[in-house]
C-alpha cells in the first residue's frame, strides 16, 4: 500500500491551504507551487517548502502540468493534490501523474474522462436507471435534425455544450424561430471555450433548483454518499451560496437520490471525493446533471454536517486505504450555511472588482469558519476567479445557522473593494430563501441593485426612528407649551 509522506499542491489561495491544513495534521509534509503574482500568499508561507512556477497567468505558471510532476520527482514528493479548477478535472495531467510514479490525489483518469463529457457521462449512467432529462443521447450537428429533436423533445429547450461548464456555451430556445441563431452561438462558444464544438438537446427544466450529492468512494469498490447541498442561489450559472441539507428535501427524496449517486459513481468506477449534480424541477422531481470529478469549493457545508474530513478521506482513499464507515453511520448534523466572498460588484451586474485589501478582519465564534487565501494589505489578482473567501456558519437548525451567518456577515470587516457580502445578506434575509421556496432564478427574479444603497443597517434604521419619535414628541409638546403660555399672555394683555 503506497504510503503518502509528501505532498505538493498544484494549486492556489484557499484550497491549497486548506488541503494543507489536513495534510500537516496527518503529519504528511508540504510543497506549494505559486506564481509570482501569489508569492507572498499564505499557502506559499504555510508549506514546507514552496516553489515558483512562473509568470502570473495560469497558462504559465498553475497549469504547467509537466513542470509541476518535474518538480515533484526533483523534491520527492509522493502525491499530488490538484484542489479545484486548473488541473483537477485534466485527464492528460493525471495519466501524467501516474505513468510518472506518483499518486493522483483524485479519480483514475477514465473516470474524469467519462464524467467530462456530459454526453459519454450520460450513456455510462443509463443502465443504472438513473433519471435523465429528456433529450438527445448523442452530440447533434445537423440543424434541420436538431430542429426536429427539439420539437419532439418540446420547448423550451437547452443547447448544452458537451464540454462545457460554468454556463458557457449553453443557450436556452424558446421557440424554433430562434432556434437555429442560438444553436449556432452555443457551437461557436464552445469552440472558443473548450476547443469542442460538440452540443446537445435537453429540455429546459422551468423553476430548477440545482441540488447536489457528495459522494466518496475507495479503489476496493466502497461507495457511499455524504447528502445533499443546495447550491440554487446563482449569479451566471455559477453559485454564490450553499446550504446542507436542503430544506425541500425529505428522508424519501433523499435517500432516492443518494442512490442514484452512488449508482453515478459505480458507472465510472469511482473513487475519491466526488459530486454528483442534479436538476430539481417544481414537482421535485430530479433529474442527474453531471458529476464533477474533484472536490468542490462547497465541500465545507458537508464536512459540517456530517464531521468528516473529506480532504482526510481523499488522502486516505488515494494511498489505498479502504472507507472506514459503512452509509448507515453517516447521520446529518444540524445545518450549515456557505457564502462565496467574492471580489465583485453586486450593484454592477457583479462584475469582478480589483483593489487591494485595506481592511480584513474575519468572523469570530461558535459555529463559523472561514475558509481564505488572502490577508490584510494583500492585492486582489485580475489573473484568477475574484474569490476572497468562503464563510461557513454551523448551527443547530436552518434558522439559527441563516441567523449566525448574518451575523458573521455583519462581522467581516472588508474595505479597498466591493465584495459580495451585501448581497448575501440581502439573499439570506429575503423571504423566498427564508422559506425555501426558491430556484436558479432567485437573482433574476428578485435581485435589484438598489436594495443595496440604504446606507444604514437595521438596527441603525430603528434607532433613527426612535430618535425621530423623539424629537417629533418633544417637537409638539414644545409647540403646545409654547402656544399655551402665548395664549395666556393674550388674555392677559386683554384684561388690562
Amino acid at each position: 500500500m503506497p504510503e503518502i509522506k509528501k505532498l505538493l499542491v498544484a494549486n492556489r489561495g484557499e484550497i491549497s491551504l486548506r488541503i494543507m491544513r489536513t495534510a500537516r495534521e496527518m503529519g504528511i509534509a508540504t510543497v506549494a507551487v505559486f506564481s509570482e503574482a501569489d508569492r507572498n500568499s499564505p499557502h506559499v508561507k504555510f508549506a514546507d517548502e514552496a516553489i515558483c512556477l512562473g509568470p502570473p497567468p495560469s497558462s504559465e505558471s498553475y497549469l504547467l502540468g509537466n513542470k509541476i510532476i518535474q518538480i515533484s520527482k526533483d523534491l520527492g514528493v509522493d502525491a499530488i493534490h490538484p484542489g479545484y479548477g486548473f488541473l483537477s478535472e485534466n485527464e492528460s495531467f493525471a495519466k501524467a501523474v501516474a505513468e510518472s510514479g506518483l499518486i493522483f490525489v483524485g479519480p483514475s483518469p477514465e473516470a474524469i474522462r467519462i464524467m467530462g463529457s456530459k454526453l459519454a457521462a450520460k450513456q455510462a449512467v443509463a443502465k443504472y436507471n438513473i433519471p435523465l432529462v429528456p433529450g438527445t443521447e448523442e452530440a447533434i450537428s445537423d440543424i434541420g435534425e436538431a430542429k426536429r429533436r427539439a420539437l419532439e423533445i418540446g420547448y423550451p429547450i437547452l443547447i448544452k455544450a458537451s464540454a462545457g461548464g460554468g454556463g458557457k456555451g449553453m443557450r436556452i430556445v424558446e421557440n424554433e424561430a430562434e432556434f437555429e441563431e442560438q444553436m449556432q452561438r452555443a457551437v461557436s462558444e464552445a469552440i472558443s471555450a473548450f476547443g469542442d464544438g460538440a452540443v446537445f438537446i435537453e429540455k429546459f427544466i422551468t423553476s430548477p433548483r440545482h441540488i447536489e450529492i457528495q459522494v466518496l468512494g475507495d479503489q476496493h469498490g466502497n461507495v457511499v454518499h455524504l447528502f445533499e447541498r443546495e447550491c440554487s442561489i446563482q449569479r451566471r450559472h455559477q453559485k454564490v451560496i450553499e446550504e446542507a441539507p436542503s430544506a425541500i428535501v425529505s428522508e424519501e427524496m433523499r435517500k432516492a437520490m443518494g442512490e442514484a449517486a452512488v449508482g453515478v459513481a459505480k458507472a465510472c468506477n469511482y473513487y475519491g471525493a466526488g459530486t454528483v449534480e442534479f436538476i430539481v424541477d417544481d414537482q421535485l422531481n430530479f433529474y442527474f446533471l453531471e458529476m464533477n470529478t474533484r472536490l468542490q469549493v462547497e465541500h465545507p457545508v458537508t464536512e459540517m454536517i456530517t464531521g468528516k474530513d473529506l480532504v482526510r478521506e481523499q488522502l486516505k482513499i488515494a494511498s489505498g486505504q479502504a472507507l472506514d464507515f459503512a452509509q448507515e453511520d453517516l447521520k446529518i448534523h444540524g445545518h450549515a450555511v456557505e457564502v462565496r466572498v467574492y471580489a465583485e460588484d453586486p450593484k454592477n451586474n457583479f462584475l469582478p472588482d480589483i483593489g487591494t485589501l485595506v481592511t480584513y478582519q474575519r468572523p469570530q465564534g461558535p459555529g463559523i469558519r472561514v475558509d481564505d487565501g488572502f490577508e490584510e494589505g494583500m492585492t486582489i489578482p485580475i489573473y484568477y476567479d475574484p474569490m476572497i473567501a468562503k464563510l461557513i456558519t454551523h448551527a443547530a437548525d436552518r434558522n439559527s445557522a441563516i441567523d449566525r451567518m448574518i451575523r458573521a456577515i455583519d462581522d467581516y470587516k472588508i474595505s479597498g473593494i466591493q465584495t459580495t457580502l451585501d448581497f448575501c445578506r440581502f439573499a439570506l434575509n429575503h423571504e423566498a430563501f427564508r422559506s425555501g421556496n426558491f430556484d436558479t432564478k432567485f437573482v433574476e427574479k428578485f435581485f435589484n441593485p438598489a436594495v443595496l444603497d440604504s446606507t444604514f443597517e437595521e438596527k441603525e434604521l430603528e434607532l433613527l426612528s426612535a430618535l425621530a419619535i423623539e424629537f417629533f414628541t418633544n417637537s409638539v409638546e414644545k409647540k403646545a407649551s409654547t402656544e399655551k403660555s402665548d395664549s395666556i399672555s393674550a388674555w392677559r394683555k386683554r384684561l388690562n
